[in-house]
């Protein structure tokens, strides 16, 4: 073309007009060129070049040279017709040039009788390389698809799996459609994704062609794409002198070995008929000018074009009376049909793009000229950089809809001025478009970095105060206490050679960390939960079990650049704080496994004390307690034992931090640091409650060595189990009738009592878990009407000479240093109970006359009995059921670890009595046994006769 002194090329597209555009300016200079599109003018004053679609061009010049390109396409449904126009009426007065497929020269040769052709083979190779995966295509592919979602996912895929892909698509504009392009030809991208746009015209640096899939929306329906079309598409491999090759990838079928045979011989079936229109339109009226388009072509090889996008508005705008009235002269009809022309880029349904047509016909038959006030507004709407994807796409189609309007010359007042900013507002939105394509398509980082990985160069790396690893100045991870953690790339060899980059940077800085490490005070290291041990708040090491509970195992976290004398360092740094720190939290109970002044029972018990990390069940060394001695006692006491009802304990290691140390260590030895509780326990116990609900799912040994014991429904610290045992023992010992002074509270008649506020206040439950708890620790209810104690109450009488006595043979019994369980002293106080029956009857008659009209009802609690043999048979069950769950939820008979008031046939008294009132019992046994009991002497000083010389003195004084 540039031979001749004028010229003009028709393109099948406006992406390439635009290419070929720039390369003619580079030529001639901009202003012997010319550019027309259906949306885009840029006409110097005298022009000598025209570049154009083949839509576009004008049909009233007359030129030297004229060539069209792409005129296989004149078999198209869609826009055949108007190639097949241009192939038979666009002439140049010199030389007519028609660029296509092999496929078109028979029927050239028929319609255009001389016609020379000239077949210009191709130089490369083109060859078929099967089925791939995405994800394994190899670099400067091009991967086709024929929809925008198929396109967005591979490109989607591509970014996580390859670091980025350009995105190419026929409705991009032209500047968003060259950014796209120059990251893929500047090596920041490797891969192209794209529809069959890529198959007119644009020359890529493609060594591979991958079909996504081979079936497409034609306009009308669904179909495979012809061998021609899939030659089109593939052909872009190699190019030139370079050989290229094409397969299939995703989901798109195998090809058929006719198909690739065809494919790489470039043989195809000729194309047999062509698209038409009649170019010679009769424009005196509507019936007239629908009837010259549906004329039928009368050359053989010629079919009439299926009605397109401009017929199907004429026809909808047609069925609109005002249309029909204004269409009334030819000039008004001929207006009317080159509005029709309008493309429907917005892809609305054809009644709504008819609707647009009939408003801008309307608005220039009526005013001349479509309002410039209206079409700014329509330009203000779409005048927006905001939305994702698909808005800023659609808001683009919108525009090259107003800036096809503003390019036709008479139907605005201002054509250029609104061309202009028809211009302005579509650039702005395509690079705005080609920003969040970048965005979401495009991983910077990785792309950025691969493309430098190829040229080969060196790589260097740095490393923040704050951990952030950075390789060329992009993030690729993050160094953790010793151990470098990168981000997310895929396995492949470039991530690889990226983390080698990384760990030579990494080396000299763990060396250093390590020194700084081996000097870290101990305040800067702390033991989360799940066994971690973290150096300020970076994981450096890990709890494992060891040999001994007190010696767990510690593996360092760190990659393998740690090493040698580094590694030493701070193994012995963590093993000496480890240490340190278990002792601290944890000594006194480490303390008794070694303890020299330990000897005997009492060394038994302070190494089961320690090897259950300070608490230990009473109940399991209950014999061993019930032989200790008075010393071997304050020796233990000395060292923080404390004997309790329930539990043998230290109570300085009952505080949240020794807990918490003491559930990793037991389940170091139990199950690991994984199981179920962990967490949840630590939480609550360093929370402060005093009880917590009972989880089954949580092993029982858990809860033991965080300081509870599971009662019932609930796990209650032992601290607090011991202190609600101190709050029911004297509300047991005490006897309403046969006691004297104010009765404690919660006391009940007989050897019962009733809950109070403070014993649920102190567990933090009441009602039916408070119950069982009671139940668990071997409590057992019943419920009457009336008050609690229903008998008169014997005050405190100041009698000197009893008080002296009762003190005096006080003297005279063994001292007790530890507490009585509950029922012992519930048991030694039973006889008196039983003998004072009588006594206290008219006090209890006395006592009656309080009692309300209405009585409520209460729940009075007593200590289960036993008989000696079901107490054996139980404690032998007990020990079969030790280390279970159930052993936790039932309850364990309180056993004093004092002889204060004992006697050694307490168990053989028969079995108890389970009357409310007192009397002799219809067992004649029983009787007999208690006429014998009578009959004895009692002991004069025993503490019981000095409590009934007392009562004895009161009664008389009454009398």
């Amino acid at each position: 073309m540039l031979a001749r002194g004028s010229g003009m090329i028709g393109l099948p597209l406006r992406l390439l007009a635009r290419e070929v555009y720039q390369r003619v300016v580079e030529k001639v200079g901009e202003h012997n060129v010319a550019l027309i599109t259906g949306e885009e003018k840029i006409k110097p004053d005298r022009p000598r070049y025209w570049v154009s679609t083949v839509e576009a061009m004008p049909r009233d010049l007359k030129l030297a040279f004229v060539a069209i390109d792409e005129i296989q396409l004149a078999s198209d449904f869609d826009r055949g017709h108007v190639f097949t126009d241009r192939i038979l009426n666009q002439r140049g007065a010199e030389e007519t040039l028609l660029i296509g497929s092999e496929t078109m020269r028979p029927i050239l040769e028929k319609l255009i009788p001389g016609i020379q052709i000239t077949t210009r083979p191709r130089l490369s190779t083109l060859s078929f390389t099967g089925e791939k995966k995405i994800s394994r295509l190899p670099r400067r592919s091009a991967i086709v698809a024929f929809s925008v979602e198929e396109v967005y996912t591979i490109a989607e895929l591509i970014r996580r799996q390859r670091g980025g892909a350009a995105v190419v698509l026929g409705a991009l504009s032209p500047r968003t459609r060259n950014a796209q392009v120059e990251l893929y030809q500047s090596g920041e991208v490797d891969y192209l994704v794209a529809t069959d746009a890529i198959g007119m015209g644009l020359n890529l640096d493609i060594e591979h062609v991958a079909f996504a899939a081979d079936r497409k929306f034609d306009g009308f329906k669904f179909r495979k794409l012809f061998p021609a079309e899939l030659a089109q598409i593939a052909g872009r491999a190699g190019r030139y002198m370079r050989d290229g090759t094409f397969g299939t990838a995703g989901r798109c079928p195998p090809f058929e070995p006719e198909i690739v045979e065809a494919l790489e011989s470039h043989k195809f079936d000729p194309v047999q008929i062509l698209q038409w229109r009649n170019p010679d339109l009769d424009f005196s009226s509507l019936v007239n000018l629908r009837a010259s388009l549906g004329r039928s072509p009368n050359e053989r090889g010629l079919v009439l074009a299926p009605d397109n996008e401009d017929v199907i508005a004429l026809e909808n705008v047609f069925q609109e009376n005002d249309i029909r009235q204004m269409a009334s002269t030819p000039a008004a009809v001929k207006r009317l049909w080159e509005i029709c022309q309008v493309p429907d880029y917005r892809k609305v349904s054809s009644q709504g793009h008819a609707d647009l047509i009939g408003t801008l016909y309307r608005f220039i038959m009526d005013e001349e000229f479509v309002p410039e006030e209206w079409f700014s507004r329509q330009l203000a709407l779409v005048d927006r950089t905001d939305g994702d994807i698909d808005t800023l796409s659609n808001r683009i189609a919108q525009v090259r809809t107003w800036s096809f309007v503003a390019n036709r010359p008479d139907w605005l007042k201002d054509p250029e001025h609104w061309q202009s900013v028809a211009r302005l507002v579509e650039d702005n939105l395509s690079d705005a478009l080609h920003e969040r394509l970048a965005q979401r398509f495009v991983d910077r980082r990785t792309s950025f970095l691969m493309r430098r990985l190829r040229e080969n160069t060196m790589l260097e790396a740095q490393i923040s105060t704050a951990g952030e690893v950075t390789v060329e100045g992009q993030h690729v991870g993050h160094i953790h206490g010793f151990q470098f953690v990168p981000e997310s790339l895929a396995d492949t060899v470039e991530a690889k050679t990226l983390r080698n980059a990384a760990e030579k940077a990494l080396a000299s800085e763990i060396e250093a960390r390590a020194e700084r490490f081996s000097a870290a005070a101990d305040a800067s290291l702390v033991i989360a939960n799940d066994g971690t041990i973290r150096w300020t708040g970076e994981p450096v090491a890990k709890l494992e079990a060891g040999e001994k509970l007190y010696e767990p195992h510690v593996r360092i976290i760190a990659d393998d650049q740690l090493s040698g004398p580094a590694r030493e360092k701070i193994e012995i740094r963590l093993r000496a704080w480890l240490k340190a720190y278990i002792v601290r939290l944890l000594g006194p109970a480490m303390q008794l496994e070694d303890a020299a002044e330990l000897t005997g029972i009492a060394k038994g018990i302070g190494f089961q004390l320690s090897e259950t990390l300070g608490v230990l069940e009473r109940s399991k060394v209950l014999q061993d307690v019930r032989s200790l001695d008075q010393d071997a006692r304050g020796i233990l006491r000395k060292l923080g034992v404390r004997f309790g009802a329930y539990h043998i304990y230290l109570p300085a290691l009952l505080k949240p931090a020794p807990r918490t140390l003491a559930t990793q260590l037991w389940a170091l030895k139990n199950g690991g640091l994984d199981q179920k509780g962990i967490d949840e326990i630590a939480l609550l116990a360093s929370s402060g409650r005093t009880s917590i609900p009972m989880d089954p799912e949580i092993a029982v040994g858990l809860y033991l060595s965080a300081g509870f014991r599971i009662c019932g429904t609930r796990a209650v610290r032992v601290d607090i189990l011991e202190r609600l045992a101190d709050l029911i023992r004297p509300a047991i010992a005490y006897r309403p009738g046969v006691t004297p002074g104010e009765p404690p509270a919660g006391a009940a008649d007989g050897n019962g009592f009733v809950v109070t506020v403070a014993m649920t206040s102190l567990v933090g439950c009441a009602g039916e878990e408070f119950s069982s708890i009671l139940k668990s620790l071997g409590y057992t209810s019943e419920t009457r009407e009336g008050a609690a104690i229903t008998v008169a109450l014997i005050p405190s009488a100041p009698i000197p000479g009893v008080i002296v006595q009762a003190a005096d043979a006080a003297k005279e019994e063994p001292v007790a240093t530890d507490e009585a369980p509950v029922e012992q002293a519930v048991a030694e106080d039973t006889p008196v109970v039983a003998e004072q029956t009588e006594a206290t009857a008219s006090e209890a008659a006395d006592a009656s006359a309080e009692v309300p009209a209405e009585p409520a009802t209460i729940e009075i609690w007593h200590q289960q009995r036993f008989n000696d043999g079901q107490q054996r048979q139980g404690q032998r069950q007990n020990n079969q059921r030790r280390g279970q769950r159930s052993d936790q939820n039932r309850g364990e008979r309180r056993e004093g670890e004092g002889q204060k008031f004992s006697r050694p046939d307490r168990d053989r008294r028969g079995p108890k009595r389970s009357d409310k009132k007192a009397g002799p019992r219809d067992n004649k046994s029983f009787e007999r046994k208690q006429d014998n009991r009578r009959d004895r002497e009692p002991d004069p000083n025993s503490p019981f006769a000095k409590l009934l010389a007392l009562k004895n003195q009161l009664q008389d004084n009454k009398s």
